[in-house]
């Protein structure tokens, strides 16, 4: 097993993001977001954007999953959507690149096939992470040789708009997990409480990736006054 996957092996990576006009979006935010992460025992870290990565690099020595969000006009594709992202996040030194793997055309034209063939031809020793929405995008992501798979689109996409981890009885992790042949599965979308993180790694996940639930306090707030409202 390559030795950045065994580092995060059954671990807990943590998604240090705060898009612009977020309260905390400051690439030095993200940095001591990154080390209090770190503190907290977290295995890996999933950063976006060049200036995030960088300074998340300076601060901690954990493998990092680097994306860059671009929005190209009204196209749905953003997470790291063509070559000129991946180049990017490539010579940031993230030691894996995740990437949109649903089975949509991407905003250059191209279909996951071609783009991931470009991009294993130009960079074949980079770990590469699909971002599916389905079973079906994660079996064909495995087919073409990602080495990660995660459902973090689910509930993201037209074919699952509204769609939940918490809403579907985990059935799509055991499915994936219980299908795929090669890439390892990471847990990621809507793990909201440390119970949920528990239970999908003991469908044997490789690791699981939490967000928001700790690193946006806006969002912590909210259930916070949500549940005293109620």
């Amino acid at each position: 097993m390559h030795q950045v996957l065994k580092q995060i092996k059954n671990g807990l990576i943590v998604s240090c993001q705060a898009l612009e006009g977020e309260p905390l979006h400051s690439s030095f935010i993200m940095g001591r977001m990154a080390l209090a992460a770190k503190e907290g025992g977290a295995a890996g870290i999933r950063a976006n954007s060049v200036p995030d990565i960088k300074e998340i690099k300076k601060q901690v020595d954990l493998p990092v999953i680097g994306i860059i969000k671009q929005v190209y006009k009204d196209h749905p594709v953003f997470i790291t959507p063509t070559m000129k992202e991946i180049d990017a996040l490539a010579e940031t030194g993230a030691e894996i690149i995740a990437t949109d793997a649903t089975n949509r055309i991407r905003p250059d034209g191209k279909d996951l096939k071609s783009f991931y063939q470009d991009v294993r031809s130009k960079y074949p020793d980079i770990l590469l992470m699909g971002d599916v929405s389905t079973v079906e995008e994660a079996l064909f992501a495995d087919e073409l040789g990602f080495d990660i798979v995660a459902p973090t689109l689910y509930g993201y996409t037209e074919e699952t708009n509204g769609l939940k981890i918490d809403d579907y009885d985990y059935t799509v992790i055991k499915q994936i997990v219980k299908e795929v042949k090669h890439a390892k599965v990471i847990a990621e979308g809507n793990v909201s409480t440390p119970e949920i993180a528990r239970s999908v790694l003991d469908f044997h996940v490789h690791s699981v990736v939490v967000g928001g639930a700790i690193t946006r306090p806006q969002i912590i707030t909210k259930r916070f006054v949500d549940a005293i409202k109620e």
